[in-house]
C-alpha cells in the first residue's frame, strides 16, 4: 500500500502536477505520518484540556526518554526500541494514576514529582547511552524528525489511529461526560475509575507512537496547543473537537512542508509546534476581536 502511494505521487510529479520535492519517499512518509498524528493528538487534546491534564502529557513524553535509553541498553534496535518504550511509558502512566488514588497530594504536584523523576532519569541514561550511539539519536528523541519516519513507524501510528477511532466511536460520549461531570457519570453507572485509567493509558500509547515524529519534549505541546486554540473560538464540545483536529493536522502538515519548500534548517518537530503556536496567536486575536464586537 505504501509503495502504491509513493508511485501515485511520483506519477503526479512526472506530470508536473506537484513540485519535485514530492518525489522523495521520505517526504511522502512524513506526510502520511502527519495526517495520522494530527487527528490523533488533536482529538485527544480536547480531553486533555477539558480534564485540565496538560501537565500529564508532558510527564509521559519525558518518560519516553527513559524508555528509549533502557531499550538501547537492553539491545533493542537503536532506531526502534518499541518494546521498552511502550512498556516503560505505559507503566509510568499507570503508576502515576494508581498513586493519585492513594494520596492526598494535589494531582498537579504529583505529576510534577513524576515529571522531575522521568526527566532526571531519562537525561542521565541518555547521556550514558550517547557514549555508544550517534549523538543525532539523542537529538531525534528529544525533538523528533518526521522526515525519518520509516514504514514501521507508520504501521505503529496506523494501529494507534485505528485504536483511537474505535474507542472514540464506542466510548467518546462517556469519556467527555466523565471529564465534565464525573458525579453524573457515576450515577449513570459509568465507571469513572476505568475511564481515568483508560485515558492515561491512551495518552501514554499515543505519546509513545508520536515521540519519533514530534519528539519527547514537544509531543505534549501538540496535544495542548490545538485544543487550547479551538477552545478560544468554539462554543460547543463537538466544534471544539473538530477545530482541534483541523488545527493539529494543519500544523503537522505545514511543519513538514514549509521547511522542506524553503529549505530551512529547522527540525520538523519544532517546526510543527511553531505552526501550532501561530494558529494559537491567530485564534487569540480572533477571540479578542469577537469579544470587542460583543461588548460593542
Amino acid at each position: 500500500m505504501l509503495d502504491y502511494i509513493h508511485q501515485v505521487f511520483a506519477d503526479l510529479v512526472a506530470n508536473n502536477l506537484l513540485p519535485e520535492m514530492f518525489s522523495y519517499g521520505f517526504l511522502i512518509n512524513a506526510l502520511i505520518a502527519s495526517l495520522m498524528i494530527g487527528p490523533l493528538l488533536g482529538a485527544l487534546g480536547t480531553l486533555v484540556v477539558v480534564k485540565r491534564l496538560a501537565f500529564l502529557s508532558e510527564a509521559v513524553g519525558h518518560s519516553a526518554l527513559t524508555g528509549v535509553s533502557i531499550g538501547i541498553l537492553l539491545g533493542e534496535p537503536i532506531t526502534a526500541p518499541w518494546i521498552s518504550l511502550f512498556a516503560f511509558s505505559v507503566l509510568f502512566a499507570l503508576v502515576l494514576q494508581w498513586v493519585r488514588g492513594r494520596t492526598t497530594v494535589p494531582y498537579d504536584a504529583l505529576i510534577g514529582v513524576f515529571l522531575s523523576f522521568a526527566l532526571a532519569l531519562g537525561a542521565a541514561l541518555l547521556m550514558f547511552v550517547a557514549k555508544f550511539v550517534n549523538a543525532h539519536l539523542v537529538e531525534q528523541v528529544l525533538f523528533g524528525s518526521v522526515l525519518m519516519a520509516a514504514a514501521s513507524d507508520i504501521k505503529v501510528l496506523l494501529i494507534m489511529f485505528v485504536l483511537v477511532i474505535t474507542l472514540a466511536w464506542r466510548f467518546g460520549n462517556q469519556a467527555f461526560l466523565v471529564a465534565l461531570a464525573p458525579d453524573i457519570a457515576h450515577n449513570n453507572k459509568i465507571s469513572v475509575k476505568m475511564h481515568d485509567y483508560g485515558f492515561v493509558l491512551l495518552i501514554a500509547l499515543v505519546t509513545v507512537a508520536a515521540v519519533k515524529i514530534i519528539g519527547a519534549i514537544l509531543v505534549g505541546a501538540l496535544l495542548l496547543i490545538p485544543a487550547a486554540s479551538a477552545r478560544l473560538i468554539t462554543h460547543d464540545l463537538r466544534s471544539m473537537v473538530l477545530c482541534s483536529v483541523a488545527i493539529s493536522t494543519f500544523s503537522a502538515v505545514a511543519g513538514v512542508l514549509i521547511p522542506m519548500h524553503f529549505q530551512l534548517a529547522i527540525a520538523t518537530g519544532p517546526a510543527i509546534i511553531l505552526c501550532a503556536c501561530a494558529c494559537f496567536v491567530m485564534t487569540l486575536i480572533l477571540h479578542g476581536a469577537r469579544g470587542k464586537t460583543a461588548h460593542a
